[in-house]
């Protein structure tokens, strides 16, 4: 029954473009062609780059250059372009493929050698191997231009390089995720709860991403149409996947709850697939005919790639889709996160996060447990869920907050760690952490930056990747990390605000 929807990266193509010139006679050229070629091959031959890199033929002139870039913008699996200037490209012939760019640029500056082969040196070496300024002339036009992109500087074989330009992929990957993702809002998001809010239509033009509402008993009817058949082959997968509480199994008193959790997840599964959804959101607060609120089937669309956000909040389900995606194929995972409670043991201080019911068990590698409990809040029957803890290890939590005039992404280095005692009494899927660079100023930092308290936890990919993100987004991000000083911090919120709103325009 569980589907993921995490594509394979490898489906999806980064185009190498190598910049010259006509100006160097068809044997440099030549050569150019083939060193461009086996750059791209190391490339693609890199186990840290999950997509396929694909070479295209020198660029030599304007016209050539536009070409090149509109064929990959209308591309659906091009996520993204990795730009050599091999010799001296002359920045004017980029002008009008740069003006016309829709994906992701990333600028490699690198040479084909990777030592000088200093008693061989003459003036065709020279006049071959130019990328030390010839790169120089095209990050200027870039910058001239204002467009987006990451440098990496290295050999293609120096696995820095190739780390740093795998971590980009699947940024761009992300991203092309967003531009594509429906989103499907069961009902309304909280009442009166102010971070949840948000622009729909800014977050189309923004990040791609449609977001449209649905009512809940259109959800319900989806749930009553489960079959028995299908519930008996999800109870049956349930049964061999989780520790199932005793009270649950087939012939218990409550197992009849766990046949209706199944047939949340099956009429839930079976509308997004219908839709073309890729994430949704749920509130307690509107649950129509629905007799639990969705908690299992929850937990394990999010381990399927599918984000979501809780209490209607759209903006945290865009994020853990996204992070789902970057994260394809890596140990590790992406949920739904809140920082509900804190250890304050002075220079022992924790974070307990968790939600009332929807944390992915694709934070974990234990098998984690299938219960029921009361959940106090909602006015419906007990739902299901699964416990555990995730795993320890490095990770991240982000959130995207509306600021009237823009997004603000704010993330947060953290380490997962272990409780320091049993947690008996909290039925819940949980993750306990020490956020950098340590908890007061993270706390500090994070309400200086208006932060929400609904986050993505990522422990498949870190800051570079959602660095990577937020920059082809075009979107802030703030950083809270070992190097933060809160009273730098501070200053930085003040001068983004005047940067954002003076480079938005009038």
């Amino acid at each position: 029954m569980s589907t993921s929807i995490t594509p394979d990266l490898a489906s999806f193509e980064v185009w190498f473009f190598t910049g010259s010139q006509n100006l160097y006679g068809d044997e440099t050229l030549r050569q150019v062609a083939e060193q461009s070629a086996e750059i791209a091959a190391t490339l693609q031959g890199s186990t840290d780059i999950p997509v396929t890199v694909v070479w295209k033929p020198v660029l030599k002139d304007s016209e050539s250059i536009k070409r090149a870039v509109l064929e990959a913008n209308a591309n659906d699996q091009v996520i993204g372009l990795i730009a050599w200037m091999h010799t001296f490209s002359p920045a004017k012939m980029w002008i009008s493929g740069l003006n016309a760019l829709q994906k992701p640029l990333l600028h490699l500056h690198t040479q084909a050698n990777v030592e000088l082969p200093w008693a061989e040196i003459d003036f065709d070496f020279m006049n071959l191997n130019q990328a030390a300024h010839g790169d120089r002339e095209f990050g200027y036009i870039q910058t001239r231009l204002g467009v987006a992109r990451k440098t990496v500087v290295g050999h293609a074989t120096n696995p820095a390089v190739t780390a740093s330009i795998g971590t980009w992929s699947r940024a761009a990957a992300g991203w092309a995720a967003t531009r594509s993702l429906k989103l499907a809002r069961f009902g309304d998001n909280m009442r009166y709860v102010a971070v949840t809010e948000g622009d729909k239509t800014e977050a189309e033009l923004r990040f791609g991403v449609q977001v449209n509402t649905w009512g809940v008993n259109e959800l319900a009817q989806a749930v009553a149409e489960a079959t028995d058949a299908q519930i008996d082959a999800l109870v049956a997968e349930y049964l061999e996947a989780y520790d199932v509480a005793a009270e649950l199994l087939p012939g218990a008193p409550r197992h009849d709850s766990l046949r209706y959790g199944a047939a949340i997840e099956i009429g839930l599964r079976s509308f997004l697939e219908a839709g073309g959804f890729g994430a949704f959101t749920t509130s307690f607060e509107d649950l129509g005919a629905l007799r639990q609120l969705p908690g299992l089937a929850v937990q394990r669309l999010m381990a399927d790639g599918y984000g979501f956000g809780a209490e209607g909040d759209w903006k945290t389900a865009i994020l853990v889709h996204a992070a789902n995606v970057m994260g394809s194929g890596l140990p590790g995972g992406a949920s739904l996160m809140e920082d509900y409670t804190y250890d304050l043991t002075p220079g022992a201080e924790l974070i307990l996060g968790a939600h009332m019911l929807e944390v992915s068990p694709s934070l974990t590698t234990s098998k984690p447990s299938l219960e029921i409990h009361p959940l106090g809040i909602g006015g419906r029957e007990d739902p299901v869920r699964l416990v555990f803890t995730a795993d320890s290890g490095p990770g991240i939590v982000v959130a995207m907050s509306d600021l009237r005039d823009r997004f603000r992404l704010v993330a947060n280095v953290v380490e997962v760690v272990q409780p320091t005692a049993p947690l008996p009494k909290l039925p819940v899927g949980r993750a306990v952490w020490k956020p950098a660079p340590d908890f007061a100023t993270s706390a500090a930092a994070w309400l200086t930056a208006g932060a929400a308290h609904h986050t993505v936890m990522s422990t498949a990919v870190g800051l570079e990747a959602f660095t990577d993100f937020a920059d082809i987004a075009k979107t802030e991000l703030l950083v809270i990390d070992e190097s933060t000083n809160l009273r730098t911090f501070e200053h930085e919120v003040r001068w983004n605000q005047a940067y954002y709103r003076l480079a938005g325009g009038l």
